[in-house]
């Protein structure tokens, strides 16, 4: 195992009526700006609940965060944090919301010129502070309520670029499993998918003696294949959606990747798969991470058969065979959710592995758990997909 170090300062409140304690987080003398996206926190209640919790407080809003959060839309927020002097920023709703006010919360005390250097320059530009925020989670998937991560994109240019701080994390979160009884099919699998792939960028690297983190992130795993399908059935299983909803917060919120190589290659190429054709994220999860299982076999072989076999014991069989089945049996569980895995699907041809490959190129991007997928290895993973 790695040497570590570990914190997390986020305050976690989780079941069923924790909204109404919302009031309890906040200082009334601050001016809070509620930051949503496309309006469905409107039909669930879940709007009505927060302004009841935060009655007298000095309360602006901002509305439209897309499903993957643009620049151009944030800055129109950071807009108004200016103009209304705005202490503190709420964020109601799933991980983009809470990726976009993360962005606002940086770029609100940026100094530096464009905030977009935050994203395109992070090697250079370190966040250091930040607007302080909280979450209301409506929708599980991205562990957003629980890290100092935000992925956001650029529509001018096609990028799809991220940054992380610990400025950002959020001084607290609120959760009500009750939240994704009004979840739609789509985005229900979408945050399964994206809550297993999170896990499988931590765990499906190489054995460095951590027995502990493997089998917490497995943990994760099977509570997510068994909860799944169960919470797409039937919304308001209540036990189900907040197995789930606990199971996306654990996934990514730094634990279960300490002392462990990382590996996050899927999201590497998935982001590019977004930013070119506006992809769900976790749809380009389920495409590209078969690929990276396929063509990284050998790199990945020793942890490939333990997940076989201690995931969907698979014990049988040549190590080839037994990894192409761990691959089958993943995309089975993808496509059991609802999320396509070739890119055909999508439409998506060789031109835009072009693209990518190219970008990756002049970029002299490198992914992987031993920074040696390039733009060559990039090709070869997304053509296993198409």
């Amino acid at each position: 195992m790695y040497n570590f170090e570990y914190k997390n300062p986020v305050k976690i409140l989780f079941g069923k009526g924790q909204i109404s304690k919302l009031n309890n987080e906040i200082s009334p003398d601050w001016k809070i700006l509620i930051i949503y996206g496309g309006g469905s926190i409107f039909k669930n209640g879940v709007y009505a609940q927060v302004k009841k919790a935060l009655e007298g407080y000095q309360v602006t809003e901002f509305g439209g965060i897309e499903p993957n959060p643009t620049y151009e839309t944030c800055m129109k927020a950071l807009d108004v944090v200016k103009k209304e002097n705005i202490d503190f920023l709420l964020a109601v709703g799933g991980g983009s919301v809470l990726d976009g006010t993360k962005f606002i919360a940086a770029a609100a005390l940026y100094e530096n010129g464009d905030p977009w250097q935050i994203l395109s320059a992070e090697e250079e530009v370190r966040v250091t502070r930040a607007l302080p925020m909280g979450t209301v989670l409506t929708l599980p998937a991205t562990g957003s309520e629980m890290n100092g991560n935000a992925v956001i994109s650029r529509t001018s240019t096609q990028e799809k670029l991220s940054f992380g701080s610990p400025a950002v994390m959020p001084v607290f979160s609120i959760l009500d499993p009750e939240t994704v009884y009004s979840l739609p099919d789509r985005q229900v699998a979408n945050g399964v998918v994206d809550a297993f792939v999170h896990v499988m960028e931590q765990y499906l690297t190489f054995p460095v003696n951590a027995p502990l983190q493997d089998r917490m992130a497995e943990g994760i795993l099977l509570t997510l294949i068994e909860e799944g399908p169960k919470i797409l059935k039937n919304r308001k299983d209540y036990n189900a959606a907040a197995n789930f909803m606990w199971s996306a917060t654990m996934a990514l919120n730094g634990l279960i990747g300490q002392g462990v190589p990382q590996d996050w290659a899927t999201h590497g190429i998935g982001h590019e798969l977004t930013a070119f054709h506006g992809i769900d994220h976790a749809r380009t999860l389920a495409i590209v991470l078969p690929g990276v299982m396929n063509v990284r076999r050998k790199v990945k072989e020793k942890k490939i058969l333990q997940y076989g076999e201690r995931i969907w014991g698979i014990c049988e069989g040549t190590p080839d065979e037994r990894i192409d089945k761990a691959i089958a049996r993943t995309v089975e569980f993808f496509e059991t959710m609802g999320t396509p895995t070739r890119l055909s699907y999508y439409g998506v041809t060789d031109s835009t592995i072009s693209k990518i490959e190219n970008r990756f190129a002049l970029r002299n991007t490198l992914l992987g758990e031993q920074n040696d997928i390039d733009h060559r290895v990039t090709r070869a993973i997304l053509a296993d997909r198409l």
